[in-house]
């Protein structure tokens, strides 16, 4: 399974920040099973979940759904 793009930017933007898989998951009130699934793009995080990263690691949500266009 390829992995979504936005998956790829959770996790980028996670490492970018400092945080490991563990600490993003507390400090988003969800279990490690569900970011890492996320991450790992076999789980579509909803716009609450988009917004709640997104206010974590300090950063818009447009920069995690960004779409790139060739």
């Amino acid at each position: 399974m390829e992995k979504s793009s936005i998956a790829q930017r959770i996790r980028a933007f996670r490492k970018l920040k400092g945080y490991t898989q563990s600490e993003l998951a507390d400090l988003l009130g969800v279990s490690i099973a569900i970011l890492g699934a996320i991450e790992r793009g076999t789980r579509k995080p909803d716009n609450k979940m988009i917004q709640n990263i997104s206010q974590v690691l300090n950063i818009e949500p447009e920069e995690l759904v960004a779409v790139v266009v060739k």
